[in-house]
């Protein structure tokens, strides 16, 4: 039988015991994982890591956690104690997967060990065809960073065999981006600059930065956050219809929209950007601390909050502001996407309460789609026909009542096992990303442009709504 193993280094992270620990449990559940598949976990420590995953997957799974199916798991799991950086722990890696014939990397690790993780495999003679490598976002700290990683990468495993993660790609209502434009004749004819007069992508926390502080101090909103899951957001709703769904179809289309951003820079980064960072409130009726608050009282210039007023420079989208807007402790969590319809060229009805078509794609806390239209009020009033704004909806939760809402990773480990990328990044769309971010990096630091404080448990920094004010817009809460 055609042994094959997947190694996940970071193996005692957060990411691996919250996400692809339970994320590799519900497929052997389901019954989707090749029964040749062995699992091996590896970080420094030793561990007993079949306890360790068996407590991370019953806290997890809850009252649905099944004996039967974790003994069956429990037996795909094993340990290797080694040092990422220590090059000699890989020809030991190297001895425990002898016999392997395919094998995963999976890199659940800080961006800064990928390239040494990359090298010192490709020294182990594990890199060899037909091993894969699965990547976190996100690939470095800048276009230069990112670029010394993909050398990595790439001169290990060559790009058709490297799977660059961003889960959100993994997400249900993410995938229905597509089914949504391409499978109805509703919306693709009027999904362009004639009919839609903005759109908004936001991804709003309540949760602050807790034990990630050491990282997230580096990378801040704009590269954890923006750089990645709202670009790529933003990618699926303007891109063009690919030929079909071959994953380099899909991946042509999104390298184009983001190689038509309209770059910001010093000139215009204050117009057209805003930075902020929460101090102490309150969030869910408990106070909490301040993002320097978290980490001794430290004092640092990185933003948690980030809202930009983008613009894809095509024939389909000139002149079409795409608000981008990402923050930690605020409010609310929400994901969802906007695409502000424009108004009737010309209303037979009274002018009071017409508002124009709005579609809301909500990501989290559930999956939804709503369409917003107007509908006559039921009267008999002699002043005229009066119109109310009512909402179409679609609950992806209650029209899929019987099937369980999946963690994002299952699909894509599922599509790595099956070496499908249409649904991981190539390298060309990371490094364009980048290049537009780093100008936006670089203008704060010319211009000076320090985070505007805002307190948790608001809206963010009160300056965000200048952006969309400035076309006779509002953010849509």
């Amino acid at each position: 039988m055609h042994k094959r193993a997947m190694v996940i280094f970071g193996a005692t992270g957060d990411l691996a015991s919250k996400m692809l620990f339970p994320s590799l449990y519900y497929l052997d559940a389901d019954g989707l994982l090749p029964s040749e598949l062995s699992i091996v976990g590896t970080a420094r420590n030793p561990l007993d890591l079949p306890a360790r995953v068996r407590a991370l997957v019953a806290e997890r799974v809850g009252e649905s956690f099944s004996e039967d199916v974790w003994a069956r798991f429990a037996k795909r799991l094993s340990y290797f104690a080694g040092d990422a950086q220590k090059e000699d722990d890989y020809k030991l890696l190297a001895e425990k997967l002898q016999g392997v014939e395919e094998t995963i990397f999976y890199l659940a690790t800080s961006p800064d060990f990928f390239a040494t993780i990359a090298q010192h495999l490709n020294g182990a003679g594990l890199s060899k065809a037909p091993a894969r490598i699965m990547v976190e976002k996100p690939i470095g700290h800048d276009l230069a960073s990112c670029r010394k990683i993909e050398a990595a990468l790439e001169d290990a495993f060559g790009e058709d065999r490297i799977f660059r993660v961003d889960h959100y790609l993994g997400k249900e209502a993410v995938q229905n981006l597509l089914a949504l434009r391409f499978a109805n004749t509703l919306f693709e004819p009027l999904w362009n600059k004639d009919s839609i007069e903005h759109v908004q992508i936001t991804v709003a926390e309540t949760v602050g930065v807790d034990g990630r502080w050491s990282y997230y101090d580096r990378y801040g909103a704009l590269r954890d956050i923006v750089q990645n899951h709202l670009l790529q957001l933003l990618c699926l709703v303007a891109m063009e219809p690919p030929a079909d769904l071959q994953p380099d179809s899909v991946r042509n289309e999104k390298v184009k929209v983001i190689r038509s951003l309209r770059p910001i820079g010093a000139d215009d980064v204050e117009r057209r950007t805003v930075r902020g960072q929460y101090t102490r409130g309150f969030v869910g009726g408990t106070e909490v601390a301040g993002y320097t608050g978290e980490k001794d009282g430290r004092e640092s210039d990185t933003e948690t909050f980030v809202a930009i007023a983008a613009h894809v420079d095509n024939w389909r989208w000139a002149g079409v502001p795409f608000y981008l807007r990402t923050g930690k402790r605020l409010a609310e969590r929400n994901t969802q996407i906007v695409v502000q319809f424009r108004p009737v060229p010309h209303s037979i009805f009274p002018r009071r309460g017409l508002v124009a078509n709005r579609l809301t794609i909500r990501l989290q806390p559930e999956e939804e789609i709503s369409l917003c239209i107007m509908n006559k009020t039921p009267s008999l009033d002699r002043g005229g026909m009066q119109l109310k704004p009512l909402s179409l909806n679609l609950s992806l939760i209650e029209a899929f009542k019987r099937t369980r809402r999946r963690i994002a990773y299952e699909r894509l480990f599922l599509d790595a096992l099956a070496g499908n990328q249409t649904l991981f990044v190539r390298r060309d769309e990371t490094e364009a990303a980048w290049a537009w971010i780093d100008r936006i990096a670089e203008g704060w630091q010319e211009r000076d442009m320090k985070p505007m404080p805002y307190a948790a448990g608001s809206g963010g920094p009160s300056s965000q709504h200048a952006l969309t004010e400035r076309h006779g817009g509002a953010w849509i809460e």
